[in-house]
């Protein structure tokens, strides 16, 4: 058959929905993972970084709420680490970060920032 008279033909592909485990597997098994490429950026400031298996539930319980599915992960991951990624090269000590649930759920952050008083004024 050619393609053209294949392209007209009506196709319904019915899927299911993704559920928290696959989403969690979307996010650490595939060799170009949004996990793994959050770490490689980090090693590349000279920082390591893992998440923990509650934050990738979290993660993967946001995408479902939202009902966005796999497409969804990536907007949340990088919702929860652009201001990460802006504060790590201006870290003095780098050395291993991990992601938990709270700091998924903005309940905590990364990195300690020093308190205000810590700093020196001009």
């Amino acid at each position: 058959m050619i393609p053209e008279f294949i392209g007209r033909l009506p196709i319904l592909a019915p899927l299911d929905p993704l559920d928290e485990e696959a989403l969690m597997r979307i996010l650490t098994e595939p060799r170009n993972a949004l996990v793994r490429q959050y770490q490689k950026l980090f090693e590349m400031e000279g920082a390591e970084l893992e998440f923990s298996a509650p934050a990738l539930q979290e993660i993967a319980r946001r995408a479902k709420a939202r009902d966005t599915g796999a497409r969804g992960l990536r907007s949340i991951v990088e919702e929860i680490m652009t201001d990460i990624m802006f504060e790590l090269p201006e870290i003095e000590t780098k050395g291993k970060y991990t992601v938990t649930e709270k700091v998924v759920r903005g309940e905590a952050p990364l990195f300690e920032t020093p308190a205000a008083s810590d700093k020196k004024s001009a």
